[in-house]
């Protein structure tokens, strides 16, 4: 298997060229798309799904447009996320967010563009057509009212409310948890797997959202501006619901620490190769950024 850079510079060097800019007075629209898709970031949902299906010994140039389709959505929920009616955040991967920069208007276009562009990229890769279906219905689904739109929107309802362990959980299933579970399901279908292995990805990617996810809550308390590359503090001064308020940081540690180890147990359970995405899953439940 490939490096976590190898895969990286894969999906950097795919997403420079993914969006042209035309001459004329549509330009705005395409460089505030640009501004924010190579805004920087770990790419963890690319990786993801170029792992998986490298693991299984697939062709993962072929997969490559696939995996990047993952980045544009994830970048468009970072824009529309970060607007003033959802969470008015003006910093993002260290930069002035899209609407800081574009305006509302401009930011709101761009997060929906990337949106389309995510099916239209997708839809290009030389993958086979049965597998293109399977992995456009993935796509959409973990995108939708039933994923990360549903976590968006419980995330929103549920301000000002005291929620519990279980609701919160529901919550970020949807929003962080659809897409990365996507990402592995993806990858494993461009990779040849089976059924069960399909399940077992997306039962992964599930797992590592939630750690993920609390290991954010814990970052946005902890960490700093500068390191985290957004605004802390902002949970709080918000008063959104965090695992960081339910559990606390020791809480907060072991969760983590349990959510990991049930992710490598499902790896090494169904893939022959899993040193690679155990380490990442390992890694990312460390991280300061």
């Amino acid at each position: 298997m490939k490096s976590l850079n190898d895969y990286r510079e894969l999906t950097e060097e795919y997403l420079q060229h993914v969006i042209s800019v035309p001459a004329g007075d549509g330009a705005g629209l395409a460089e505030s798309m640009r501004y924010s898709l190579l805004a920087g970031g770990k790419r963890i949902r690319p990786v993801l799904s170029l792992a998986f299906c490298d693991s299984l010994g697939g062709d993962i140039g072929a997969a490559l447009p696939a995996a990047c389709a993952l980045e544009l959505i994830h970048t468009y929920s970072l824009i529309h996320d970060d607007l003033p009616c959802m969470d008015d955040d003006v910093l993002r991967r260290g930069k002035p967010t899209n609407h800081v920069v574009y305006g509302e208007c401009t930011a709101t276009l761009a997060g929906d563009a990337l949106q389309s562009l995510a099916f239209e990229t997708l839809l290009s890769s030389p993958l086979p057509s049965e597998c293109l279906v399977r992995c456009t219905k993935i796509l959409a689904e973990a995108a939708g009212y039933q994923g990360m739109c549903r976590g968006q929107f419980l995330d929103m309802a549920g301000e000002g409310c005291i929620l519990s362990t279980e609701q919160l959980t529901e919550i970020n299933n949807c929003k962080t948890g659809a897409l990365l579970s996507a990402a592995c399901a993806i990858g494993t279908v461009a990779g040849g797997g089976n059924e069960t292995q399909i399940r077992a990805a997306s039962r992964f990617g599930r797992l590592l959202g939630l750690a993920f996810q609390i290991r954010d809550d814990v970052l946005d308390v902890i960490s700093t501006d500068a390191e985290l590359g957004k605004t802390v503090g902002s949970d709080v001064q918000e008063k959104k619901n965090t695992y960081m308020s339910l559990l606390g940081l020791e809480g907060c540690n072991a969760e983590i620490e349990a959510l990991t180890a049930s992710a490598v147990s499902v790896l090494e359970e169904n893939f022959p190769q899993t040193e690679f995405l155990a380490e990442l899953a390992r890694s990312l439940a460390k991280r300061n950024h």
